[in-house]
């Protein structure tokens, strides 16, 4: 007999051999009878920081970088093409940045010389370029004041590289006065790295400051607001909360670097620019013009979280700066400013416009509260002065607040003697909500899927606050947003959802990341001027968050959770408001895997939906060229009374939704 048709035959007969085995391996039962606890709806959130341009050049729609001459370098993302430094410029002009004082928040403002108006130009640079679209509208604004000559008129332009002219605009100033002034561009073409360029008729001295340029077209249609596509992917993860305002921006370089929440509300042209402490963090990515105008401050991300549904949870310095850095501290006999800012706070978030802090809120326009329920103290600070420190806090927001849940910390690791000593001491004060971060390769993610199996049902609840599969090493330039990734990061979540007892708040991070601006990597979502994608990783995020119901529910196999045996991972879940059963497998075998699933408890529909996310290798990234290469797919499947015979694809994660009669 051919010996080809030999091998054929016993390959087939080891596959047919596979499969029934496979399918007899995997016979999983559902009790959708009985609830083991209610999920939070917190349970998945979003976590932002102002990294990788993910504040001004991202989310806040600004467009002018430095729009009032108050970076470290002032004349930083200005250029004057035809003035030079060491000439009288008799030809052009030249623009010198002047000081008001020294005091107050807004320092600055640029005196522009005209010598010859035919000859002048200042141009920004925006941030990496301007992303403009044809047709589309931009508000300008600015101040100036005319101090001599006869300037009778301020033109702004669209270019491109080729300075070619995609859409202009002018104001006429007419005082001596600071006078505000307001226009509007329409873009007569689309383009990725457009610049603002500057001109004027006429010669003389006039001073200009806050120059600022919009879209018309923002998230809900708000003057000088949020970026509008990166809203809509926020939105659509339906997050249960929004942390903000970061990780380590919260804590600063230094103490004097650190993030103040007072600094960044009431009247945005008011608020001080600060250097964002990522500009020089890194040596593979310097970003030495990456600075914060908090145009995007407290109030913004109140009213974000209110505008997709998540509920706030800032985070506060608790007067320790970075341990990675300088690790400044506060003595203790001095923390009590930073107590207040973080009792003051709930004031602005919650009180009555008879209160000081509420009536800030009330005059930025928003009187009703924010509803705030949860406040962090501290980033992922360690040790026993963040301990000591802790203590202070907590007594006084207590005394003052005690329905505000506190949100405490366990350094930025997942173990080891930060982690042990941390918890150890929370446990102790009977903390409410313990932040835990970790950021670790793939199988770290695969492995620790039983990490919360053994947490004390009646300890602290936990805040999975920080995390992210990093495909070569936390902090490389190189990782990747790749699927192993984002399936490993579903495995992990798996456990954390079955744990839902103690796991009450979760959120992958870094959210956002500029195409050209990133200090790190992996992240959320990428974008560029114009575009943005959600990775893998997204995608994963999104499936959890849109199906998190209300109930958890018990999914075993051979009477054990579903934690990797054969390579598969498992949590169920009901939702009492659409009245479903949903399952959640990640099949993290290279080979597709066949289940029986019996549903104990529950009348079923006839039918189901699946929606599967795949890649086709453990490499697989979207991208803008290909933004939805890995994306949810729907299908249909059938329900036999109360069994289902699913087949899992190699590399995927799936949730199956059963409609409950």
């Amino acid at each position: 007999m051919n010996t080809n048709f030999i091998t054929k035959i016993t390959l087939f007969g080891a596959m047919l051999t596979s499969i029934y085995t496979s399918a007899q391996k995997n016979n999983l039962e559902v009790d959708a009878s009985k609830s083991i606890t209610k999920i939070q709806p917190t349970m998945y959130g979003v976590f932002f920081e102002d990294i990788n341009f993910a504040a001004d050049g991202g989310l806040y729609a600004e467009m002018i970088k430095n729009r009032s001459f108050e970076f470290l370098f002032p004349m930083m993302g200005w250029n004057e093409p035809n003035s030079d430094r060491h000439k009288l410029n008799q030809q052009s002009g030249i623009a010198n940045v002047i000081q008001y004082s020294q005091q107050g928040t807004n320092h600055n403002y640029c005196r522009v010389t005209i010598n010859d108006a035919n000859g002048y130009q200042l141009i920004n640079e925006g941030f990496r370029g301007m992303g403009i679209k044809k047709d589309l509208k931009y508000n300008l604004t600015l101040k100036a004041a005319k101090i001599s000559g006869n300037i009778s008129k301020i033109k702004f332009q669209f270019i491109d590289k080729d300075h070619k002219v995609l859409g202009e605009t002018s104001v006429v100033p007419t005082s001596k006065d600071w006078s505000n002034y307001s226009a509007q561009l329409t873009s007569t073409a689309t383009e990725a790295k457009a610049k603002l360029k500057i001109t004027f008729e006429g010669n003389g001295v006039i001073d200009l400051d806050n120059i600022s340029l919009f879209p018309e077209d923002t998230w809900a249609g708000r003057k000088n607001g949020l970026r509008k596509d990166l809203v809509q992917l926020l939105y659509d993860l339906k997050p249960g909360f929004l942390r903000f305002p970061g990780g380590c921006i919260v804590e600063g370089r230094t103490l004097a670097e650190r993030y103040q929440w007072k600094k960044s509300v009431g009247k945005v042209e008011d608020r001080e620019t600060a250097v964002n402490r990522w500009n020089m963090e890194f040596s593979h990515r310097p970003a030495p013009d990456y600075f914060q105008s908090f145009g995007l401050g407290f109030f913004e991300y109140f009213q974000l979280s209110e505008d997709i549904g998540a509920s706030p949870l800032p985070i506060l310095s608790c007067g320790m700066a970075c341990q990675f850095n300088t690790g400044q501290l506060v003595p203790m006999d001095q923390i009590d400013p930073y107590v207040q800012d973080a009792l003051d706070l709930i004031e602005f978030a919650n009180g009555g416009t008879e209160t000081a802090w509420g009536k800030v809120r009330a005059d930025m326009g928003h009187p009703k509260p924010f509803n705030l329920k949860f406040i962090g103290v501290g980033n992922e600070q360690w040790g026993p002065d963040y301990i000591e420190r802790f203590k202070v806090f907590e007594k006084a927001i207590k005394n003052k607040y005690p329905n505000i849940t506190i949100v405490s910390g366990t350094g930025p690791f997942p173990d080891g003697d930060f982690f042990d000593y941390g918890m150890k001491e929370l446990k102790k004060l009977n903390a409410e909500i313990v932040d835990e971060h970790y950021y670790k390769d793939p199988a770290w993610f695969r492995k620790n899927a039983t990490r919360y199996d053994s947490y004390d049902r009646k300890g602290p609840k936990i805040f999975a606050g920080e995390y992210a599969a990093q495909s070569v090493a936390i902090a490389s330039p190189d990782n990747k947003n790749n699927w192993e990734c984002a399936f490993s990061e579903a495995a992990f979540m798996t456990g954390m959802e079955r744990n839902a007892e103690v796991v009450h708040l979760t959120s992958y991070a870094p959210l956002l990341a500029h195409e050209e601006g990133w200090q790190w990597t992996p992240d959320m979502i990428w974008f560029n001027n114009l575009q943005s994608f959600g990775t893998p990783n997204y995608y994963v995020q999104k499936l959890f968050s849109n199906h998190k119901g209300t109930d958890l529910l018990s999914i075993t196999k051979d009477g054990k959770a579903i934690t990797g045996q054969n390579d598969l991972f498992a949590s169920a879940v009901k939702d009492v408001n659409t009245k479903e059963v949903i399952l959640k497998i990640v099949n993290t075998s290279a080979s597709s895997q066949n289940a029986s699933i019996d549903f104990k408890g529950a009348k079923l529909d006839s039918k189901g939906t699946a929606v599967t996310l795949k890649g086709d290798g453990l490499n697989d990234e979207n991208s803008f060229a290909a933004p939805t290469k890995i994306s949810p797919k729907e299908n249909q499947f059938k329900v036999n009374g109360s069994k289902v015979q699913y087949d899992f694809a190699p590399y995927s994660v799936t949730v199956l939704k059963i409609k409950m009669k």
